[in-house]
């Protein structure tokens, strides 16, 4: 009997072994850091505004449904930008402004991406979001999981041709760095280093360094090779100012 019990203890062992080596799938990544992050029920009913490069921005979940604002102010005039499920509005000073189709979509874009940054790791789950787990990599002597994220043509936004890379810290599974090509405006690479991460009302924020490649046609695959080795240089940085969460009372 002692001799079943310790053979049965044994593969009990063993199982539980062979269970924490098993590989994480991207989606398990993505999955706990958004957990560590805030968790989804947190960013789906909760208003955040902040401040970023002087205009004000606002986003109100009430579940999947989202609204995203931007607000400039000067002396005269006072834009209002809103990008909601029934597509993206423009007021002056109260009142609706007609715009060319292709405004539409370019201040439409510059809506959502601020916002898009503002809640990172919360928005790789979005339906047009594909992931796919490169492996693991080394970034400054700590590991780290190396995600692909692309994009479906519908959903996926004009700019759904772009390329990124998400770096997850091994132990914590936050989104300590990222990185993402991008083909407009003669094209690049860009990389972001967090910093100043804090919690606000259980959500998770970061400002980023924001930094370019020295050498031309680099691939943004290989952007972790050239952090570690020097190959980065700073171009700004990516600071969210007076950050505010409130959470369910959304409309």
């Amino acid at each position: 009997m002692k001799k079943v019990t310790f053979v049965l203890l044994t593969l009990i062992a063993l199982s539980c072994k062979d269970e924490s080596k098993k590989a994480l799938s991207a989606q398990e990544i993505i999955d706990k850091s958004i957990e560590v992050s805030g968790g989804v029920t947190l960013y789906e009913n909760s208003t955040i505004s902040f401040n970023f490069r002087d205009r004000d921005y606002i986003s109100e979940m009430k579940g999947k449904r989202k609204t995203l604002k931007r607000i400039q102010k000067n002396d005269t005039i006072n834009l209002l930008d809103v990008l909601s499920p029934y597509g993206f509005t423009r007021h002056q000073n109260d009142t609706l402004v007609t715009l060319q189709d292709s405004l539409v979509t370019k201040y439409g874009n510059s809506v959502n991406s601020v916002h898009y940054f503002s809640k990172i790791p919360y928005g790789l789950n979005d339906p047009a979001v594909h992931k796919e787990l490169l492996g693991e990599t080394e970034i400054k002597g700590t590991l780290y999981y190396k995600l692909k994220v692309t994009f479906d043509q519908e959903g996926g936004g004009d700019d759904f041709d772009d390329t990124y890379v998400y770096f997850f810290n091994k132990s914590t599974f936050k989104a300590d760095y990222l990185a993402y090509d991008f083909h407009v405006n003669g094209g690049g690479m860009r990389f972001r280093e967090a910093y100043n991460e804090r919690y606000v009302n259980g959500i998770r924020f970061v400002d980023y360094n924001n930094m370019k490649p020295m050498d031309e046609g680099a691939s943004v695959l290989q952007v972790d090779s050239l952090f570690n080795n020097d190959r980065l240089k700073p171009l700004s940085k990516i600071e969210l100012e007076n950050v505010k969460v409130t959470l369910g009372n959304c409309n």
